[in-house]
């Protein structure tokens, strides 16, 4: 069926404003080096670790290379748990799983023997309690892992009386039962609003239709649409329907399970090229064996129940389409 089109009226065809809370959420896991393991093994045993530049400058976190040569260094050296302030912000609202519950401040401190700052928070009264050259000390947590986190936070103390501070000293950087990695959540939570433009395509997603939006320069026709040709910079308001057949035009085998998601492993990840849109969105494919999916195979979605959108796309039993019809799409 030849897509169709329509201009829409400002008047009468005024999308819902629509908002949703989103979560971006993965777990990032890392190997440590001998300098990074020391660092946080040390910070597990109540010992700050700094590393000693060829410069002579010690940097706390410490680097695993020269920031200035770029050649590798281990000269590993322990600094004190107390230090100065060099410069800071009030963080007024703190965020869930932020360092405090409470009203604090972000802070550089410089620890003693340090030529270096460290982030971290500092808990404190109220921003007139917090100032540049203050001298503060680690507050350790009660349960410690080998993570940044055993710092629980920096809290304000009184200067040296003689105003000697700890010097940096030598270290093995040896522990016993090293941190070896690290697993540290990455997260990001939102609230998305889309426009004009996606507010019609997910309203008529919900009615089991896929709508597009076609350039008046160039004429290409974008799905999901945007609001403006990404080509020509021009708004988009002509409406048009495409599909909902299309053409798998490349795809990714799926072999590691994602978390909350409820989908055996392998699967198939596609971009289809819906029939009448010029941009290939993403799905995927359901009704055949992962190893037979293929480039140029012909789909159609797979509505479920009162779902808003389709829950993926299967084979329509059609021949595959020829790859000069899909070739600008990969």
């Amino acid at each position: 069926m030849p897509p169709t089109s329509r201009t829409p009226d400002a008047r009468t065809d005024a999308p819902e404003v629509l908002s949703a809370p989103l979560v971006v959420e993965f777990p990032f896991t890392r190997s440590l080096g001998p300098v990074q393991s020391a660092f946080l093994t040390g910070l597990r045993e109540r010992v700050v670790l700094g590393v000693r530049a060829g410069d002579g400058r010690v940097l706390v976190p410490p680097v695993e290379y020269d920031p200035a040569t770029a050649e590798e260094i281990r000269d590993l050296v322990e600094v004190g748990s107390t230090g100065t302030v060099t410069t800071w912000a009030w963080n007024p609202a703190p965020r869930p799983h932020q360092p405090l519950d409470t009203p604090f401040a972000w802070v550089l401190v410089r620890l003693d023997g340090a030529d270096t700052a460290l982030l971290h928070a500092l808990d404190a009264p109220g921003p007139d309690a917090v100032r540049t050259g203050m001298r503060v000390r680690v507050r350790w947590a009660a349960e410690r892992t080998g993570a940044i986190t055993d710092i629980a936070c920096f809290e304000p103390c009184e200067p040296h009386e003689d105003g000697a501070t700890q010097e940096a000293t030598p270290h093995s950087g040896e522990f016993t039962d090293p941190v070896t990695g690290i697993t540290a959540p990455a997260r990001l939570d939102y609230t998305y609003s889309p426009g004009r433009a996606q507010s019609r395509y997910l309203a008529a997603l919900a009615g089991h239709r896929t709508v597009g939006e076609r350039c008046p320069s160039c004429r290409k026709v974008y799905v999901p649409p945007r609001g403006a040709c990404p080509t020509c910079g021009v708004a988009t308001r002509d409406q048009v329907e495409v599909g909902p057949k299309g053409t798998v035009t490349t795809f990714c085998i799926v072999n590691i399970k994602a978390k909350n998601l409820d989908i055996d492993v392998p699967y198939v990840y596609a971009h289809i090229a819906l029939d009448g849109a010029d941009l290939a969105l993403h799905a995927r494919i359901g009704g055949i064996p992962y190893d037979e999916v293929r480039m140029g195979l012909r789909v159609e979605p797979v509505w479920r129940g009162d779902g808003r959108y389709p829950d993926h796309y299967r084979p329509t039993g059609e021949p595959d389409a020829d790859y000069d019809s899909y070739k600008e799409l990969v």
